[in-house]
């Protein structure tokens, strides 16, 4: 259905208004933060007393065109949402990061990645258009030929040049099922060998890829996840309930083969936050029993973390232990694939955590100044959630991390903590043009500067 019906369009437009007039009654001092019931941000997302903004309204699909193969959707809706509205028709987005609650304004604002990404880069490259809430309190609607030094700024901006009210993405056909191939490396240079090969052919072994990610549990145990889209019939396996995605990657030689539901697929991950569920005790089979299946997903497991770190009981079960308290060392990066295994075997031999997740990707060729990878070059994302013991330092091992990942001339997102001196963070992230496109939109600078809401707000 496409156009969005009259009843959407009128239902938008009366959230747009009301975001307006909460943005318009907020005094001109006082932060504003969007009313948002799940965070995928680990820092600090805006001081306590924050004006929040009306949201309501902004969170749903407004149209799906089969023909075209786009939606329209609202800022606020959230990538579970926009599958479920999508594979009816046989068509998903080009990149659905794994995180259901993660919302289609948030990946493009502040990145996100996933499986395809070697093949269609980031979730920003698929927007042809959309309608952001400036820091001026206007609705322009920015495109690569409309407002386009706000459309190429938006990608990694996070909130600070404003927001994304709504968006049209492009689309692609999927299967209804995934059938997958996982491969067992014994030496981390001949996964980032057989990785690159597989971005430069798009195959393996004669036969198509469409999917490719991989996991290092060690330095001589780790996989390539290579996944291709089939409409052939068969079993399929279930990781929603006592089995464990990531473990069922794991063996002793050669390939193993695997079958999910393209729904399951795109959502294989978020059962159990990639691994950190293992946290919670959720991987422990009587308890997982007991789990109830509806709270095993990320949304669930961010609550318990973000209770966690509001009253510091990680720190008091270590000092209750003799133990000193620990460092959170949640980062996504990317680094040029050349340099993959280098990074990899410094960070096993330098960092205590196991697993990390590998994602290649793609850009395909735009300039994007607040993130600026070289497009047509293979970079792959590295990510690593967990906790280190503290150093000497505050962020020692985070510090350390960004130091080598600018030598390997990567970069990292910024949804975590970062440690970047002004100067640094100025040359890795466009400063000279994220300053030109904040003093058009924002002149006021209503909303935080970049630097303030990724460095200094921790």
């Amino acid at each position: 259905m496409f156009p969005p019906s009259i009843d959407a369009r009128s239902a938008h437009a009366a959230a747009v208004a009301r975001l307006l007039a909460s943005y318009r009654a907020v005094p001109p001092a006082a932060s504003v933060r969007l009313a948002k019931p799940t965070s995928n941000l680990f820092r600090s997302r805006t001081k306590p007393n924050a004006r929040s903004l009306e949201t309501s309204g902004l969170t749903g699909v407004l149209a799906v065109d089969p023909e075209t193969r786009t939606a329209d959707v609202g800022g606020m809706c959230t990538y579970e949402d926009l599958v479920a509205a999508t594979l009816p028709h046989g068509l998903a987005p080009l990149v659905v990061p794994q995180l259901k609650t993660i919302t289609l304004g948030g990946a493009v604002t502040g990145l996100g990645i996933e499986s395809t990404s070697f093949r269609n880069g980031l979730p920003h490259e698929s927007v042809l258009e959309m309608d952001i809430l400036t820091g001026a309190g206007e609705v322009v609607t920015a495109s690569a030929h409309e407002h386009d030094d706000l459309y190429r700024a938006f990608p990694n901006s996070y909130g600070t040049l404003g927001y994304a009210v709504s968006l049209r993405i492009e689309l692609e056909p999927v299967e209804p099922f995934v059938a997958l191939r996982h491969l067992r490396f014994h030496a981390l240079t001949e996964l980032v060998a057989a990785m690159d090969r597989i971005v430069a052919t798009g195959g393996l072994d004669g036969e198509r890829v469409d999917y490719l990610d991989g996991v290092v549990f060690s330095a001589d145990e780790s996989y390539l996840c290579a996944g291709t889209r089939t409409a052939a019939s068969g079993p399929v396996s279930d990781y929603t309930g006592q089995q464990i995605y990531y473990r069922s990657i794991q063996h002793d030689d050669g390939i193993k083969s695997d079958r999910l539901t393209i729904h399951d697929y795109l959502w294989r991950w978020d059962t159990d936050w990639f691994w950190c569920s293992e946290a919670f005790g959720a991987q422990r089979p009587r308890i997982r029993r007991l789990w109830p299946r509806r709270y095993r997903r990320s949304s669930f497991y961010g609550k318990l973390m973000r209770y966690e770190r509001r009253f510091h009981i990680g720190d008091r079960i270590e000092r209750l232990g003799g133990r000193p308290p620990r460092e959170q060392v949640v980062q996504d990066v990317e680094v040029p694939i050349e340099r993959c295994a280098e990074f990899l075997d410094w960070f096993l031999d330098t960092v205590p955590i196991k697993p990390i997740w590998l994602c290649p990707l793609r850009s395909q060729g735009d300039s994007w100044p607040l993130y600026p990878i070289r497009p047509q070059q293979t970079y792959v994302n590295v990510g690593f959630w967990s906790t280190v013991p503290v150093g000497s330092i505050d962020g020692e091992t985070n510090r350390l991390i960004e130091r080598t990942v600018s030598e390997l001339h990567g970069h990292k997102s910024l949804y975590s903590d970062s440690y970047y001196s002004p100067e640094d963070f100025d040359e890795l992230y466009g400063g000279a043009i994220y300053r030109t496109v904040k003093k058009r939109y924002d002149p006021d600078s209503r909303l935080l500067d970049l630097y303030a809401k990724a460095v200094q707000r921790r």
